[in-house]
């Protein structure tokens, strides 16, 4: 709605004004009255309308001085009608010198006025949408505001007309993304991207519906004409439009193309649909151009990496194997593709993997930032936009937190699984676990059980269990101890299950088995 001041130094003029017409269907609505100039002027200042309409006389100041100090002096410049009854040409000669859009005499005539308030308000629709912002074009407005939602008949209409386009045609939004590895608009491409979309679509002269969106993307409409020339397929005409800008722009680019729709105000549901298959990103074989039909039907998945290929990860960092690590990222980058991972579970994964490589290095009593990488897998989403990229920069970073665990270690010395093992071996009647005994080793615990049954052929907990089943079994032959103080003595807070996992062992309890031992005396 356009705000109106209405200024007139009689109250029944005032009060007919706005009881003549439907104000609201025009557009409008009356924000404030004004009894003389100097009260407008002041009012004009604090309720900033878009339009005063003014009487030519009144006193203290009259109409033509109200529209000169406003015009010289005042920061908000709206719009003037004069209302005069004196039909006057020196009046209106000066009227419109101050650039009054009308002068209209007393007493008003409706439709007139209607007609005189329905034309003002095609101008305040393009003063509003320019003063939206200082930089953008007023096409770039309006495709902002097309792709939001589905204007109204009437204000279709009339960007149709402004922009000279055919309402009822073909039309598709793309999102074109310029994967340079660069922040947001670090480089400005609108200029030479637009001047080299209007090149390749043929429309020199007219105008192309492009504007700027986040994450170094644009998005602009696909003339209908353009479409309807593509003989061998859409696909290998976004191939062609592809390789052009990749090769004019000299940067990675990827397109991402939503549904035709056959009126120009549907333009919103190509939009919606182009938005979607950003989350395809990372998915395999579309080589650049990710096209909503068939896409849109493919299931995207939305969890974490497997766990054998986080732990497989974790393990070859620790063990600073780069054959190792390589292939455990490949593997993860593989099925981030063939699994068509959500751009979400991707992030997850990365974050879940640079996490626990963090937390092995923070063992070590060491300091993360000391990594030349790290900021840059941080933040990787705001610079490295495809699968290629995120891979370069994650394997970087994996590749400098292995050295520098190995380095730490190496400090530490206390790496030697054999040490370990004889930790074990002299401190298994007591209440240790993995996570511990990693911990007393700076040594990450995935890492650590991988090591031990590497090194031993069983696990660490099998291998607990089994020294102190043999302990049990030597202190049922040799004492008369009772089963929970032999459980209590070789590491078991609870005797039943003590009894239940010597059972599970030696296939019979600890009573039949010192039972065995006293027979074969």
């Amino acid at each position: 709605m356009h705000k109106v001041l209405i200024v007139d130094d009689e109250i029944f003029v005032r009060k007919g004004l706005i009881s003549l017409i439907d104000w609201s269907s025009l557009q409008y609505n009356i924000c404030g009255e004004a009894e003389n100039g100097m009260q407008a002027l002041n009012l004009i200042k604090q309720l900033t309308p878009d339009l005063v309409i003014v009487d030519i006389r009144m006193p203290v100041l009259d109409g033509l001085e109200l529209i000169r100090q406003v015009n010289v002096e005042g920061e908000h410049q709206p719009l003037f009608i004069i209302l005069s009854g004196y039909p006057d040409f020196s009046y209106a000669q000066q009227a419109f010198r101050y650039n009054v859009s009308d002068y209209i005499l007393k007493p008003v005539d409706e439709q007139e006025l209607v007609a005189t308030l329905k034309r003002i308000a095609i101008t305040l629709n393009q003063k509003q949408l320019l003063s939206m912002t200082r930089e953008k074009p007023l096409v770039e407005i309006i495709i902002e505001s097309l792709v939001q939602a589905e204007p109204d008949e009437q204000v279709m209409t009339q960007i149709a007309h402004t922009l000279e386009l055919p309402l009822t045609s073909s039309y598709t939004y793309v999102i074109a993304e310029i994967q340079d590895k660069l922040p947001h608009r670090e480089i400005d491409y609108m200029q030479p991207l637009q001047t080299l979309l209007q090149r390749f679509f043929h429309l020199e002269g007219q105008p192309l519906l492009i504007h700027v969106r986040a994450y170094n993307q644009y998005g602009f409409i696909v003339p209908s004409l353009w479409q309807d020339e593509q003989i061998d397929s859409a696909r290998m005409g976004y191939m062609r439009l592809l390789h052009s800008l990749e090769n004019n722009l000299s940067s990675e680019i990827a397109l991402f193309i939503g549904h035709k729709v056959d009126h120009l105000k549907q333009i919103v549901h190509s939009r919606t649909s182009a938005d979607e298959c950003l989350k395809y990103r990372f998915a395999a074989g579309f080589n650049g151009i990710f096209m909503a039909t068939g896409l849109l039907e493919l299931p995207l998945y939305y969890f974490d990496v497997d766990e054998e290929l986080h732990s497989k990860l974790i393990y070859e960092v620790e063990a600073n194997r780069k054959e190792g690590y390589r292939n455990a990222i490949d593997a993860i980058f593989i099925a981030f593709q063939e699994r068509y991972f959500a751009p979400g579970a991707v992030a997850n994964t990365v974050r879940r993997s640079m996490i626990a490589t963090i937390n092995i290095i923070r063992q070590l009593e060491g300091n993360e930032e000391e990594l030349a990488w790290l900021e840059e897998l941080l933040h990787w989403q705001s610079k490295y936009r495809n699968l290629n990229q995120l891979r370069d920069v994650f394997m970087n970073f994996i590749e400098e937190a292995a050295e520098y665990i190995a380095k730490k270690r190496g400090e530490k010395g206390e790496g030697n699984i054999e040490k370990v093992k004889k930790y074990i071996d002299g401190h298994f009647r007591e209440n240790i676990y993995l996570k511990g005994i990693a911990s007393e080793f700076h040594m990450n615990p995935i890492y650590l059980g991988q090591l031990f049954r590497k090194n031993y052929g069983v696990y660490f907990n099998e291998y607990v269990l089994s020294l102190r089943i043999e302990e049990a079994k030597r202190l049922l032959r040799q004492t008369k101890k009772r089963m929970y103080e032999i459980a209590e003595q070789v590491g078991f807070q609870n005797a039943d299950y003590f009894a239940t996992q010597f059972e599970k062992l030696e296939k019979m309890t600890p009573t039949d088995y010192r039972n065995k031992m006293i027979d074969h005396k």
